[in-house]
Order: C-alpha cells, then sequence, then structure tokens
C-alpha cells in the first residue's frame, strides 16, 4: 500500500518530536542516595512517558501532513456477466398484462407491464451481486440511465427511476440496440456479455441498422435476450417462425424476431402474457449466464490522518494519567 502526504511541508515540525527525549526536567536536591541499588523501573518509567511524549507530537505532525492513500484499481475474479438493461419506455408499456389499449386510465388498481418488469428486474438484479449492471430505456430515442456498474443502491435507483413519467408513442428499437452495444465499447472482454430486451412489441429497422447491430453483436460477442411481453391481441412470436418472409415483415415484433435468429450470433427470445411469465422467464435468463468474470473494483482514495490524530490523543492522555498519579516531592 502506497501512502502519500497531501501536506508534506508539515514534516518540519517533526523534529519537535525529539525535545522530550533530549531536555530533562527540573533537578531536585536530594540527599545523597549512592549506597542505594539503581532504581530500573523508575528509570524504565521515565523513558517510556518520554517515548509517549515524543509519539504524541509525532503523531500530531504527521496528522498535519494529512496521509492518504490514493485511489487504486483492484481486480478480481468472479461469477457474473456484464449486463445491459434495455426497457422500453412506450406508451404502451404502461398498460397492463393482456389489456387493450386505454385499460390503464380505466382500471387503475392493475399493475402496468412497465412497473412489472421493473420490479421483477429489480429483484433479478439483486440476485446477482457478482454481475456489472448498465441501463438505458428508449422510445422514439434511448435514454443512457447508468453505466457499468456493482452498487446495488445505485443499481436499484436506476430501475425505479425508469418508470418516472409516462411513456412514447413510437418505439425505435434499433437505436436502442445501438446505445446498448455502445457500452461495450473499448471495454476489455473479461467474460460473459448480455443485453437483456424487455419490449411488448417490435418496430421495422432499415437494412443499415440491422448491418451495423449484427456487426457491433458480432464484434464485441454480446449475447442477445429478449423477453417479449406479449400485447392485447399479439399472435406471438411463435407463429412469426412459421410464418414467410412476406407475412413476417407486416408484424413488427415478427419482423424483428427473425432479424434476430438470422443474425448468427447468441440470440434467445421468450414470451410472457402475465407477471408470472416474465418472471420466469427472467429467472431462466439469470440461470443461463453465471461464468466466471474478471472484474475491476475502483477503490476511493482514503485519507489517514484520523488516526494519526487519534494515536496523539491516546498518548497525551497516558502522560495526563502520569501526571495525576506523580507524588510530588513534600520538602
Amino acid at each position: 500500500m502506497n501512502v502519500e502526504f497531501a501536506e508534506p511541508w508539515a514534516f518540519v515540525l517533526l523534529p519537535l518530536a525529539l525535545l522530550p527525549l533530549l531536555v530533562r526536567g527540573p533537578a531536585i536536591n536530594y540527599p545523597w542516595l549512592a549506597l542505594l541499588p539503581r532504581d530500573w523501573v523508575s528509570e524504565a518509567l521515565a523513558w517510556a512517558l518520554r517515548l509517549a511524549a515524543a509519539a504524541a507530537i509525532a503523531g500530531a505532525v504527521v496528522g498535519l501532513a494529512e496521509p492518504y492513500r490514493a485511489e487504486v484499481s483492484v481486480e478480481r475474479i468472479g461469477q457474473g456477466a456484464h449486463v445491459v438493461l434495455l426497457l422500453d419506455r412506450s406508451r404502451s408499456m404502461d398498460q397492463s398484462f393482456g389489456a387493450s389499449p386505454g385499460t390503464h386510465v380505466l382500471d387503475g388498481r392493475r399493475e402496468s407491464k412497465n412497473s412489472v418488469a421493473r420490479r421483477l428486474l429489480a429483484e433479478f438484479a439483486a440476485s446477482r451481486e457478482q454481475d456489472l449492471f448498465g441501463m438505458l430505456v428508449f422510445s422514439t430515442f434511448p435514454l443512457p440511465i447508468l453505466d457499468f456498474t456493482q452498487k446495488q443502491e445505485v443499481i436499484q435507483a436506476a430501475i425505479a427511476a425508469g418508470g418516472i413519467g409516462r411513456g412514447l408513442a413510437d418505439t425505435d428499437v434499433g437505436r436502442g440496440l445501438e446505445a446498448a452495444l455502445s457500452y461495450f465499447e473499448d471495454l476489455p472482454y473479461t467474460g460473459s456479455r448480455i443485453i437483456l430486451l424487455v419490449s411488448d412489441g417490435g418496430a421495422h429497422i432499415d437494412p443499415e441498422t440491422r448491418q451495423r447491430i449484427q456487426n457491433l453483436l458480432r464484434r464485441y460477442r454480446v449475447a442477445l435476450y429478449w423477453i417479449y411481453i406479449r400485447s392485447f391481441r399479439s399472435p406471438g412470436l411463435l407463429q412469426g417462425e412459421a410464418a414467410t418472409a412476406g407475412t413476417a415483415d407486416s408484424v413488427p415484433e415478427h419482423f424483428l424476431h427473425r432479424f434476430f435468429l438470422g443474425m448468427g450470433t447468441p440470440y434467445r427470445a421468450y414470451e410472457a402474457e402475465n407477471p408470472e411469465a416474465l418472471r420466469r422467464a427472467i429467472e431462466d435468463v439469470g440461470g443461463l449466464e453465471n461464468f466466471p468474470i474478471a472484474i475491476t473494483d475502483v477503490l476511493p482514495r482514503r485519507d489517514f490522518a484520523g488516526f494519526c490524530y487519534v494515536a496523539a490523543l491516546a498518548f497525551a492522555i497516558v502522560l495526563l494519567i502520569a501526571r495525576f498519579l506523580e507524588i510530588r516531592r513534600w520538602a
């Protein structure tokens, strides 16, 4: 551990710590005691008190120099992954499960899809303390909320912030995925990488954007998991796999699902038409990606001046107690 000093000029006062060792107290006249044996205990006690005084002064001087350990990065090996939570914040996510548009206005007692998704994502994050989480929400534009971190308080606050306000009408999944993939830019590959997309609908993505997404997924070696929250009267993703290309292109979620399947990169889709199905999907994702990962922790600067002052105070208290116990001469 490297210790540095914020105020090194204070060490010019350090020679003052030698004063208790060099300066003797006033001499006191006593009868001749040369015939008595030498009092080793008293001499040792006297030197101990001198050393305590020197230590008290030295502690105060070192405290004035403000010793500290600078911020340091520590690498450790854990079990987990880099996870980017990509949460849809379109207007349809404000509806409840299986409800037709506008139901959230008529029945406020039912929990919205966005609320359920955030609650379960919070539980998912809390159960994976070794993972590093980042988070974005998206509708018309992606909105980064959290960079990669393991701090659970920050992660939970970011997930809770995803429910503020009302969603917008449009959904641009392409921009959201590109923004999520940018989290892995210039990031050393140290373990599993996941983008967890939670959305209740698909979108048509132009060919240039599709190509960029595919290239980035391959370059950064990222696995994509799509938890599709099935909307009112949606045919679901399974029918999209069986449909022809022309038919699938007319349904946004079918188009998006076929694009993900054809990328040649790790991809898995889940359908959730109720809160329990959504919970099972998130739990399944949690069981799939749990491999060794190198994690770099940044330890903040630590100040040691307080310890120096406490040590100086302790030695000063010892001197004060010795002063009260001292037997004074009576003549």
